[in-house]
């Protein structure tokens, strides 16, 4: 059984504008599974639609077994999932450390829980602990995505919802941002729905590949299956209107 199992959904911002028109996706214990397609493709609002920002207009999604189609962003979190914006998604005027504690809202009254999830943040961001004290807004670009990062793995989630890693970084920066995300997986054993437009370092992670075209599957399958030139043809295809997605 997948760990997440998106079937049919239909999902948009404006009632009677769709941005999702069918989608069909999975995504498997423990897998990095990427999507990838062109702008307005319905990629970023796929993973808002799974995380409760958007109501789904028609289809199921379930996850671990259980239906989410209506379940609000707390509960969802909750359930097992978080959600890693293209935004740095850490309060500015709290230090390190405070953010920290707030990625553990949902357990917030154990206070041995939170002080041992925040240790093991340390022992996996070693950064982080030398500016414990230090306000989120005086940090580089790279430790505000460390930060982003570590905050929401504080509650152990089972899969994690991440949307442009490296938007707004340095290309050095950037590959650091991968890396943090990849020693965390290693380190806690989640699986990932990626969303990104670096479709290289993407790749490189993937252990399977989803494309998307319209707001709908276009084509999916193994990372084995796909190298740069495939996808960048698949790509040019869905900008010419070549083909029907699906």
């Amino acid at each position: 059984m997948s760990l997440l199992a998106i079937d049919g959904v239909t999902a948009g911002y404006e009632s009677g504008i769709d941005v999702l028109t069918g989608l069909t996706l999975a995504a498997e214990p423990g897998a990095v599974t990427i999507i990838i397609g062109p702008n307005g493709a319905g990629k970023s609002t796929l993973l808002r639609t799974i995380y409760g920002f958007l109501r789904i207009r028609g289809g199921a999604m379930t996850f671990d077994g259980r239906d989410i189609s209506a379940d609000a962003p707390h509960q969802i979190k909750h359930l097992g999932i978080s959600y890693i914006p293209q935004e740095f998604n850490v309060f500015p005027h709290l230090t390190v450390e405070e953010n920290l504690k707030m990625g553990a809202w949902i357990f917030k009254r154990d206070k041995a829980r939170v002080r041992e999830k925040i240790d093991h943040a340390y022992e996996i961001f070693p950064a982080l602990q030398k500016f414990r004290t230090a306000k989120a807004n005086t940090l580089s670009g790279g430790q505000m995505r460390m930060l982003s990062i570590a905050k929401e793995l504080m509650t152990s989630p089972k899969l994690v919802l991440v949307d442009e890693p490296s938007a707004g970084l340095a290309p050095k920066i950037a590959v650091e941002a991968y890396e943090y995300l990849m020693e965390s997986k290693r380190r806690l054993d989640f699986a990932i729905l990626l969303v990104d437009h670096n479709m290289e370092a993407a790749l490189d992670l993937a252990d399977h590949v989803y494309v998307l075209d319209m707001g709908r599957t276009r084509v999916h399958g193994p990372r084995s299956e796909f190298d740069i030139p495939r996808i960048r043809q698949i790509i040019q295809e869905c900008l010419l209107g070549e083909g029907v997605p699906g």
